[in-house]
């Protein structure tokens, strides 16, 4: 058996999958961690053997010759492309460090078996590329939020109206699509896709999200921007309508502007979160309407930004509220003196999701907003100004949060290794993109023509 033999990415959905079983019956949440790292270890092992694969190795797609998948269907299942390759381990990574940086305080509320489901959908939506499987994986993928808000307690009303207009959407998308009505579906599918991508004015249900479940299931659930992947898979193969993609983009700059500043005078720590995430996936989807190789190629440059540096910031808040509870930004909490290290993360992590020079989302920011000005000026501008307020947003959030008073709490509040090595693994992410960048812009320059051509990608490995 040779290493492009192993069927690495049916082992990457497989293996946490089969750790969700497992763990369902583990009360012990101690134990429940452990096993859970040791299953998301495994299966983000495979992702990045799968990655390997198509880069380096040759696999054509990732794909091997003894995956069980096609023997079963007929036809690959799971499979990679220039655009993929890259965002399966990344998704795989985000669920990782988060199961590793979950406090003790927070396992009695966190439930790793769901987390391990999540990650087995999330990689497999990530690595599927035929329509009707992609919809029953996106259909299924909002499964777990849903649970959750249930096991908690919490009210899932909001949820599940956006989520159920999210279905009707898309399952009437793909059936017109299936009866040769492009245009049709590509109007229903690109609904569907600004709804999960929460867009104004179906954007409550993020908010909610992230007030009422856990502050992890949510950050897992948003942050890897799956509506963007919906919109390259189902819409743009279509050719929609000129008409289709500028409603989009007057959407999605509209909700960029908006999401940033209601992120500048939230008070809640929460909230400010989830429109800042909102404001960022809005400019992911802006450079999707601009419809040109530099637009596109900052867009999903800025998507896989997003993703790292909003992952680590999330993360980081996250331990924060472990520690001292639901943060607001109404007042100076002074807690730097209690936790400097979590204060170096959250401003690292923040100006790197806004595209400070040096961090990854620089170059990023600088391709969309070239596309966005090349092609429209006033596109161009609103899309510096929202990335401007959203630094507002940032700074304004630190400074609530770590200075003024001084906190000087009773027993150690510092980080502990485990949050150290999830946010610091980010953090080199964030600045091996900033200061190499040209690798992995290359390979989102070939994702985004391959997107415009509307070719699937079948061609042999990376050649960069």
């Amino acid at each position: 058996m040779t290493f492009g033999s192993v069927p690495w990415l049916e082992c990457a959905v497989a293996v946490p999958l089969a750790g969700a079983l497992c763990l369902s019956r583990v009360c012990d949440v101690r134990a429940a961690s452990r096993w859970c790292l040791a299953f998301m270890g495994a299966g983000l092992a495979c992702a990045v053997a799968a990655w390997a694969g198509f880069a380096f190795v040759g696999a054509a797609d990732g794909s091997s010759p003894d995956a069980v998948l096609p023997r079963l269907f007929g036809r690959p299942v799971f499979t990679l492309d220039a655009l993929s390759a890259p965002l399966v381990p990344l998704v795989a990574l985000l669920h990782f460090l988060t199961a590793l940086a979950t406090a003790r305080t927070k396992m009695t509320r966190f439930s790793f078996a769901w987390l391990l489901a999540g990650a087995a959908l999330r990689v497999a939506t990530f690595a599927c590329r035929g329509p009707w499987d992609l919809g029953v994986l996106l259909l299924v993928g909002v499964a777990p939020a849903y649970f959750e808000l249930r096991r908690r307690g919490r009210p899932v009303r909001v949820y599940a109206v956006h989520m159920a207009l999210f279905a009707a959407l898309l399952v009437t998308g793909l059936l017109a699509r299936a009866i040769d009505a492009p245009a049709l579906a590509a109007v229903l599918l690109m609904g569907a896709v600004l709804v999960r991508s929460g867009t104004c004015p179906v954007h409550v249900w993020v908010t909610n999200l992230f007030e009422n479940g856990s502050f992890g299931g949510a950050l897992l659930f948003v942050t890897p921007i799956t509506g963007m992947y919906a919109a390259l898979r189902l819409v743009l193969p279509l050719h929609p309508p000129e008409w289709v993609l500028q409603t989009v983009g007057i959407v999605s700059l509209a909700t960029a502007v908006y999401a940033a500043g209601m992120a500048v005078v939230q008070a809640d720590a929460r909230r400010f979160f989830a429109y800042l995430f909102l404001s960022h996936a809005s400019l992911v989807l802006v450079g999707l309407e601009l419809h040109t190789s530099i637009s596109l190629t900052g867009a999903l440059a800025l998507w896989g930004s997003v993703m790292v540096s909003l992952g680590g910031f999330g993360l980081t808040l996250r331990a924060l509220e472990a520690r001292f509870g639901r943060l607001t930004l109404s007042e100076f909490r002074g807690l730097y003196a209690a936790s400097p290290a979590l204060a170096v993360c959250f401003l690292l992590t923040g100006l790197a999701s806004v595209g400070f020079p040096g961090m990854s989302g620089f170059i990023a920011a600088e391709l969309l907003v070239d596309g966005a000005v090349g092609t429209n000026l006033f596109v161009g501008l609103v899309v510096v100004g929202a990335a401007a307020l959203n630094g507002v947003a940032v700074l304004r959030a630190y400074f609530a949060l770590f200075t003024g008073t001084r906190y000087t709490p009773g027993v150690s509040m510092g980080i502990t290794t485990r949050e150290r090595v999830a946010v610091l693994t980010l953090t080199a992410l964030i600045f091996a993109a900033g200061f190499f960048p040209q690798a992995y812009v290359l390979t989102r320059h070939r994702a985004a023509e391959e997107a415009l051509a509307c070719e699937p990608a079948t061609e042999g490995r990376a050649e960069h």
